[in-house]
């Protein structure tokens, strides 16, 4: 699928707080924790707990959210399909919409029970 401009802004809108009850359920389900959720989220975003906690707390937008994140060096190691959109082929113009959809790709291997070693990119030495 494709990228468009209609949907990066409806993206950027969206309120991360509203969506990540969604994320924690999901992956309760699969047996997994908020812990870990929020591990990989600060592992991408280089949020601490206290600055997430904030940032759901000021119900932040995804554009906001991204702006004021740090993203790791290996987020382009993430590589892969979620929601019908190869990581790897979503334009630059389109970095928030790349970074949303690297966010879920990990929250979907989380989900999917691999490991946290797997799922936290490394360079290959």
């Amino acid at each position: 699928m494709k990228v468009t401009a209609e949907k990066n802004e409806k993206l950027a809108n969206m309120v991360f707080a509203s969506i990540y009850p969604l994320y924690l359920n999901r992956l309760e389900k699969n047996g997994r924790t908020k812990e870990e959720l929020d591990q990989v989220i600060s592992w991408l975003t280089g949020f601490d707990q206290d600055a997430l906690q904030a940032l759901i707390d000021e119900k932040s937008t995804y554009r906001t959210f991204f702006q004021k994140a740090k993203i790791h060096p290996n987020a382009h190691l993430i590589k892969g399909v979620v929601c019908g959109y190869r990581i790897e082929e979503i334009g630059d113009e389109f970095e928030l919409y790349k970074q949303c959809r690297r966010m879920e790709k990990l929250i979907d291997e989380l989900a999917r029970g691999r490991k946290m070693e797997k799922i936290l990119r490394k360079e290959k030495k």
